[in-house]
């Protein structure tokens, strides 16, 4: 079976910067170590995806098209067909009573989110702070090697890849997510930590937005229901409790 758009598939990658040979990104939990970019509670595992739902950077989504379950391929990626080229217009200068307003202190290197974009601090100096708005891997050649570690058949396990994919909730226990299908609805009950335990920053209904859209366009579905089920738990007394009660009797 090769693959073809809309296929549902896992793959492992790492990603290198030409210029350096650096890796700034990898599903593989050693080589995050050894480049120095472990990041802490991350799952590295494969990455489910739908090929063509630009889950990933395009060229890689098209290189794997016409691959198998278990192939490789190595993917060369320009800075256009990334994330493009390096902007001058994104480079400003801030002054530094706006960072005392909010109890920052900048140093170069420090990333930042500065009105809801992401920016890298160049240069202090003079009262004024430089920042980069550009993604740090912009005016980038990029080298991606990619393995094929699964091409995803069965109906649940696609709907499960995806909650997979939108929640990334570090040691999610995809198996306590129940999946049934009644005619061309889905129905989708998460387990308590997927729905409860989110990231900070999850928008949870945007979350749940993509992960319908992406059944609904590359599966026989027409309706995707979440289904939120709250159960009143007993209250178990505790141990000094039942001490006291058998000195009473």
């Amino acid at each position: 079976m090769t693959i073809k758009n809309g296929d549902f598939v896992k793959i492992n990658f790492t990603g290198k910067i030409d210029e350096t040979g650096d890796v700034f990104d990898t599903t593989y939990e050693d080589v995050a170590k050894e480049a120095g970019i472990i990041v802490e509670n991350k799952d590295y595992s494969p990455i489910p995806i739908v090929v063509g739902g630009n889950h990933l950077v395009p060229a890689i989504e098209e290189a794997i098209v016409g691959l198998k379950e278990g192939d490789q391929k190595e993917v060369k990626v320009s800075p256009e067909n990334g994330f493009g080229e390096r902007n001058p217009n994104l480079i400003q200068l801030v002054p530094m009573k706006e960072f005392k307003k909010q109890g920052i202190k900048p140093v170069p290197g420090m990333r930042i989110t500065s009105e809801g974009q992401n920016a890298k601090v160049l240069t202090v100096s003079g009262g004024r702070v430089k920042l980069d708005f550009n993604h740090e891997l912009a005016g980038k050649h990029l080298t991606y090697d990619v393995k094929v570690d699964e091409i995803i058949d069965d109906d649940n396990e696609k709907v499960k890849s995806m909650i997979q994919l939108h929640y990334a909730y570090p040691n999610m226990d995809i198996d306590k997510t129940e999946v049934n299908f009644d005619g061309n609805t889905v129905n989708i009950k998460l387990d308590e930590i997927t729905r409860f335990d989110q990231k900070p920053y999850m928008d949870v209904t945007l979350s749940r937005f993509r992960i319908a859209k992406d059944i609904w366009e590359n599966m026989d579905v027409e309706k995707v229901q979440f289904v939120d089920t709250f159960e009143k738990k007993s209250v178990e007394p505790e141990a000094d409790e039942l001490v006291e009660e058998d000195k009473e009797e």
